[in-house]
């Protein structure tokens, strides 16, 4: 293996390790809403500065690996998407970070009802195994399911599409909760932003891979 060989894979290996932490932090982020456990909300904050450091190493064995090897063609390409998906993932930190903060916000736990109205846990789980395919997808070099992310994320645009109007007539019925039901809008706008995260990293993924690029074309063509 030669050493730009070993530095790229040590890149992967840390983009792989900061990926499992941003999944956990979002999952835990999930359990926090449902359970109302503020000591989760706790854990979520703390390792927020965790995310923030990875992003930092992996921007410097960037740097590194471009300015003491100069890759050319997969291997630039790979750099260029570690980078990009570095930065991803610490945006979809800073929205697990967001909806665990909804616990600290309100003085009482939102009801399974009201939950399942806005489509709530489904959102959540399709966000979540979005990830779980482009995570897989840059584990295996695989852009099948990279792709995946561009179906699953159409539920999630439908359910964020109705979510005002659910959140207006839930605060008709008790406007005494509004609080309450604007910082559940709120979370459902940070697990679109969410499924637009991830749609952004499988598009790295498949310029990576097959160089093409996906960004700013139309659906029909991914």
């Amino acid at each position: 293996m030669t050493q730009l060989e070993s530095e790229l894979d040590q890149i992967k290996q840390q983009v792989i390790e900061m990926m499992d932490l941003v999944k956990s932090q979002l999952a835990k982020g999930k359990e926090a809403v449902l359970t109302f456990d503020k000591d989760l909300v706790h854990e979520i904050n703390a390792n927020e500065n965790r995310v923030n450091a990875m992003e930092l190493n992996i921007d410097r064995d960037v740097e590194n690996s471009l300015a003491l090897h100069s890759p050319v063609a997969i291997d630039l390409r790979f750099v260029m998407a570690s980078f990009k998906i570095s930065a991803d993932l610490e945006r979809l930190g800073d929205n697990a970070v967001g909806i665990a903060k909804y616990i600290n916000n309100v003085d009482e736990q939102l009801s399974p009802k009201n939950l399942n109205k806005i489509r709530f846990a489904e959102m959540y789980e399709n966000a979540l195994a979005m990830l779980d395919d482009i995570f897989e997808a840059f584990e295996k070099e695989d852009t099948k399911l990279a792709r995946k992310v561009f179906i699953k994320d159409q539920v999630l645009n439908e359910i964020n599409s109705e979510a005002a109007g659910i959140v207006i007539e839930l605060i008709k019925e008790s406007p005494d909760k509004i609080q309450n039901y604007i910082y559940l809008l709120s979370i459902i706008r940070k697990l679109e932003r969410v499924g637009d995260l991830a749609k952004n990293i499988a598009e790295e993924l498949i310029f990576y891979m097959e160089a093409k690029v996906l960004k700013h074309r139309k659906k029909k063509l991914r």
